[in-house]
């Protein structure tokens, strides 16, 4: 009869062991929630449990929420090694904040990686966002200061009414956002920015092109083009032109990947080279009307005029089948010139030959040539 009860014993602790992994409503009745915002290609996580105003009983907490329910400042808790112990910013585990590259919190560099997020709260302003190494435990009880990775200091705000304790983002914009903790009638913010946020675009970019999608020239292109537009990383944006030119089995040379490299060395300040380059683009059996009629209008936003005369007559001169955008061209040239005479004859000729699919511009083309003759 031992024998057996102590089989039984066993098989009960062993059912238990297994029992402590079962899927349980959530304590307190307070549901997870996560909230993820992408600031460009980096990504913010904010995992956490949700309180409400209301007791689970039903009571109403209104008014009692901070300094009551939530502490001010570092108290004993009772329970854990933490004496000195801030509020958890959620509810049960700790709550935690996920970074997938290096920020700024308010303007203070925190690394990469998960941390524990805690709040001291003050009865006035300000209070203090904490970052800790230690994000596994539950709630602040084995809180360490020794573990924090940063502290920052922020300033409370008024908000609408929020019964349940709810993490978002807004402010968004292409480095930065504001997290906000808002509960019952307070809103505490911090802003998340990330430095130096083309420096990833040309590291994810460079990753990727060492995968499939670096088998496509117009990948390469497009990677070469971003550095341009933003002056970084120029060095290498030329070796992704020439592998969009010439890389064996995928290379294409044609008007855009030789624009594409014309326009690297132009922002390297190689000139001469950039022109013979662009000189070979515009030449180039692949130039097609519309692209080479946009190079000469990007010359003239550069003010080089003269250049760009050139460019509209060779465009002209090598497509005397097209009646229109060829005109508009020389048009365009000879008014940044001054040429007043033969631009209004090219308007003339333009708008005599304007295409079905140009007719809703067709007011703006006459009022170009009406204020040469006026």
């Amino acid at each position: 009869m031992k024998i057996i009860l102590s089989v039984y014993l066993t098989m009960l602790v062993g059912f238990s062991s297994i029992a402590q992994g079962l899927t349980q409503p959530p304590s307190g009745g307070n549901q997870k929630a996560s909230v993820t915002q992408w600031i460009g290609p980096v990504s913010v996580t904010i995992n956490y449990s949700s309180p409400d105003v209301h007791a689970p009983n039903g009571d109403d907490r209104k008014g009692h929420i901070w300094g009551e329910l939530v502490h001010y400042g570092f108290i004993d808790q009772g329970f854990g090694p933490s004496k000195a112990a801030p509020w958890r910013a959620g509810a049960n585990e700790n709550t935690t904040i996920t970074f997938s590259h290096d920020v700024k919190i308010n303007g203070k560099d925190l690394k990469a990686g998960t941390y524990g997020l805690f709040l001291d709260v003050e009865k006035d302003n300000p209070w203090t966002w904490i970052f800790s190494n230690n994000f596994n435990s539950w709630g602040s009880y084995y809180y360490d200061p020794k573990e924090d990775a940063l502290r920052v200091e922020t300033n409370t705000e008024e908000a609408p009414y929020t019964e349940f304790l709810t993490y978002g983002f807004d402010t968004r914009a292409l480095t930065k956002a504001t997290a906000f903790l808002q509960w019952e009638n307070k809103r505490v913010p911090m802003t998340i920015e990330v430095p130096h946020i083309n420096e990833i675009y040309v590291s994810t970019m460079r990753n990727e092109l060492r995968g499939n999608l670096g088998f496509d020239y117009r990948n390469l292109m497009t990677a070469a083009q971003f550095c341009v537009q933003n002056n970084i990383n120029l060095e290498e944006a030329l070796l992704w032109a020439n592998k969009a030119i010439s890389e064996p089995f995928i290379g294409q040379e044609e008007f855009n990947t030789l624009q594409t490299k014309a326009m690297v060395l132009d922002a390297m300040n190689r000139t001469a080279e950039a022109e013979a380059t662009m000189k070979q683009a515009v030449n180039h059996p692949t130039a097609s009307v519309q692209a080479v009629h946009q190079y000469g209008r990007m010359l003239l936003t550069q003010g080089k005029n003269e250049k760009a005369m050139e460019v509209f007559k060779l465009n002209r001169q090598r497509h005397p089948e097209d009646k229109f955008t060829t005109f508009v061209g020389l048009a365009r040239g000879y008014t940044a010139v001054g040429d007043k005479r033969n631009a209004i004859k090219n308007w003339e000729l333009a708008i005599k030959n304007l295409p079905e699919d140009q007719k809703p511009n067709l007011r703006l083309y006459e009022g170009e040539l009406k204020k040469l003759k006026g």
